[in-house]
């Protein structure tokens, strides 16, 4: 399938809204993930349904009745006059152990038997940091560490495998999977050990759906920034500038590293972490603009 092609305005057809897209957010309840799940709910058309996973049921509630009633239009604040034609579920579901797994698999296999949608789109944000306050010789507990590449790796597998069988390959129909990566997933971080492994292996199992599937559009999008400009008038480099989210709170305070745990202090209090609703600005125009290759990896800079 080329770039832009579907039913319908969308994806590579500018900034028209998208008609009977079966849309899904994991980690949806806070961070990134709400801040995305608030922007595409206006551009979801006629006929669309958001589902929105994460573990907490009170803030998909919450995020779910404020989509519903199309008040708070777009992150920024702004009032889009959203219709009350979108349709907005979502399940509470804990994606890192088996029961939430079918929890979530069931919620996507019955959303997704309905004939009626024309394109798919499925967000992989959900995500952990990990136990950054060890280091990798700390890290001797399997438990620990098959649950974190469980809810990590495994579940974004296995939720992306069903919903994409589920949907099938339907004749003029398009098919989007964006994974929400990261720096890490290039560069090591000292004491992130988890951390980046579980990017770099998610980014790979993408990479090799883009493969298998060339029908498919698959994008790694790293919400934050690879190498920021320098600070004004201070000439000091980021190297990279965070989410202003709690798992930055965590970073900067559990960091075992001191190096890098005083990099992410000196970047809060220089007001230099990137707020979600900007980043998530910046993936909805990936998706919009539809011209990035099948499988790449898409920095916040590179936009």
């Amino acid at each position: 399938m080329e770039p832009g092609s579907g039913p319908g305005p969308g994806p590579g057809q500018g900034p028209g809204r998208w008609a009977a897209t079966a849309c899904v957010v994991t980690g949806a309840s806070r961070g990134f993930g709400r801040s995305l799940a608030r922007l595409l709910a206006p551009q979801l058309g006629p006929g669309s349904v958001l589902l929105l996973l994460a573990r907490s049921a009170e803030a998909l509630a919450e995020l779910a009745t404020e989509l519903r009633s199309g008040t708070t239009g777009n992150d920024t604040g702004s009032d889009t006059g959203s219709e009350p034609e979108l349709r907005v579920q979502y399940v509470a579901a804990d994606l890192g152990c088996e029961e939430g797994l079918r929890r979530a698999s069931a919620a996507l296999r019955e959303l997704l038997q309905d004939a009626s949608f024309g394109r798919l789109l499925l967000v992989n944000n959900a995500g952990s940091l990990g136990d950054v306050s060890k280091s990798f010789l700390d890290l001797t507990d399997l438990e620990e560490i098959n649950s974190y590449f469980s809810f990590n790796v495994s579940s974004a597998l296995c939720l992306t495998s069903t919903a994409l069988r589920a949907f099938g390959a339907r004749p003029g129909c398009s098919r989007t999977v964006v994974n929400i990566s990261s720096l890490c997933a290039l560069e090591p971080f000292p004491s992130w050990a988890l951390y980046c492994c579980g990017k770099a292996a998610r980014e790979m199992l993408f990479r090799v759906l883009a493969l298998e599937e060339p029908g498919l559009r698959v994008l790694s999008y790293a919400p934050v920034s690879r190498a920021a400009p320098p600070a004004s008038g201070n000439g000091d480099s980021c190297g990279s500038c965070p989410l202003d989210t709690d798992m930055q709170l965590l970073a900067r305070s559990r960091t075992a590293d001191p190096g890098l745990r005083q990099q992410f202090q000196r970047l809060k209090e220089k007001g230099q972490l990137i707020e979600c609703s900007v980043s998530a600005q910046k993936l909805l125009r990936l998706l919009q603009d539809d011209s990035f290759p099948s499988g790449a990896h898409v920095d916040f800079y590179d936009i």
